[in-house]
């Protein structure tokens, strides 16, 4: 193995873990997420929630916010 492989392993590794953390944060959070949107009261679609667990604002109000930035 050269060090090309042992750094593509590495890499491998951390990044596993990193999604590992995230799911795990995700779910923890995913249990308290809410179906109302916190800027404009409206329903955040299902299919969103089950996307982004947590999630805690529909989609034209989150490209609002994105687009204020």
């Amino acid at each position: 193995m050269d060090k090309a492989d042992l750094a593509q392993d590495l890499i491998d590794e951390r990044l596993e873990q990193a999604l590992a953390a995230r799911r795990a944060a995700a779910e923890a959070v995913g249990r308290h997420a809410t179906t109302e949107c916190e800027d404009c009261g409206g329903e955040i679609p299902a299919a969103r929630r089950e996307r982004l667990p947590g999630v805690a604002t529909c989609v034209a109000c989150q490209t609002r916010r994105e687009a204020r930035r």
